[in-house]
């Protein structure tokens, strides 16, 4: 009887590997169509670099130690120096789309609970003769709603001189936020100095009163990248805003942080030790109710995690597309000649 089931047994054995076959010679030719696609849609090498500095992730951020209190509020991220109660550094990105928001001024200035030792408190600041100063400016958050009330933690405030804080440091915030109506976006990060102490302090939680405060703002945007610091003393003043103008290595030195360590070296080393104020516009942003509402109805505005998110997917998956472009491209070229394969395959040039 076993010898009867022979014949059964292999034509069946034969007729499942020919069916297995099909299905290698199906998934090898998926295989080779979605190679061919892969290098048809990848980017050209000129259009990859010309798009590497439009987004390195958290490139605001300066550098920190993991054991240091850093907070991510919506809007901004900051570092809070419990020595002296109040942020080391406030960092964030500030694009054209977010200048012309609706959300109101809120003026809800109260502690930061998510501040793990605490952060300073409204009796601070009561009568101590300073302002409640901001980092981060509630202008530059019209966009939401939830960041411009997260712009009244006291985290984000500082002890300022009420001429410099409705002063020249106003007048820099609105200066700023014309770098990112003009350049399309920019990086900034500011904060107090805190390297030249020791300092009067405010309250019962001691809060420092800063000699001086500093932005740093780069424009990381095709087809100019550029980058300027400033420093100004906690006083009020009537001089040029460009006369505070200097290098952001020089902001660097004199803070002792590190901004903007995430960019290529040679890039980050020329774009910190040189600055042209010629090359920035020092207007003044301001937009009128009806500047907003046309604006917002001829654009369409991601939220900033969002439009994160979809530059991050976008250069990983271009990024990949190109390397299996040029693998391909030279593998191609052992047997084809490169002149012959240019003119032939256009597409994996």
């Amino acid at each position: 009887m076993a010898t009867k089931k022979r014949p059964a047994q292999s034509k069946n054995k034969a007729t499942k590997a020919k069916k297995r076959g099909k299905r290698l010679l199906l998934l090898a030719a998926l295989i080779v169509v979605l190679w061919v696609l892969s290098i048809i849609f990848a980017p050209t090498e000129a259009e990859y670099l010309a798009s590497g500095s439009s987004y390195i992730p958290d490139l605001e951020l300066p550098a920190y130690d993991e054991s240091e209190i850093v907070v991510t509020h919506p809007g901004f991220t900051l570092l809070y120096d419990e020595e002296h109660e109040q942020a080391r550094w406030v960092a964030y990105h500030l694009t054209r789309d977010e200048l012309y928001g609706s959300a109101k001024r809120q003026d809800n200035f109260r502690a930061d609970p998510s501040i793990p030792t605490g952060s300073a408190e409204l009796a601070d600041y009561r009568g101590s003769g300073y302002d409640r100063g901001h980092l981060i400016p509630a202008g530059d958050l019209t966009w939401s709603e939830e960041a411009m009330s997260a712009s009244f933690f006291l985290s984000n405030m500082s002890p300022q001189e009420g001429a410099f804080n409705r002063g020249i440091w106003s007048q820099l915030e609105a200066t700023v936020r014309n770098f990112a109506d003009t350049e399309g976006a920019v990086y900034v990060v500011t904060g107090p100095v805190l390297t030249d102490g020791p300092y009067k302090t405010i309250g019962k939680n001691q809060v420092s009163v800063p000699n001086a405060y500093y932005k740093v703002i780069l424009d990381y945007e095709e087809p100019v990248l550029k980058a300027i610091g400033f420093i100004l003393p906690n006083e009020g003043s009537k001089a040029d805003l460009k006369s505070f103008a200097t290098t952001v290595r020089e902001v660097e030195q004199v803070t002792g942080l590190d901004f903007f360590h995430r960019l290529p070296d040679t890039q980050e080393e020329l774009l910190e030790t040189t600055y042209d104020p010629d090359a920035w516009d020092f207007s003044a942003f301001s937009a009128s109710a009806k500047d907003r509402q046309a604006y917002e109805g001829t654009t369409v505005q991601p939220t900033q995690q969002e439009s994160d998110l979809y530059r991050l997917i976008k250069r990983t998956l271009d990024t990949t597309l190109l390397i299996i472009k040029r693998e391909s491209r030279a593998l191609i070229e052992l047997f084809i000649p490169r002149s012959q394969l240019k003119a032939a395959a256009p597409f994996l040039y």
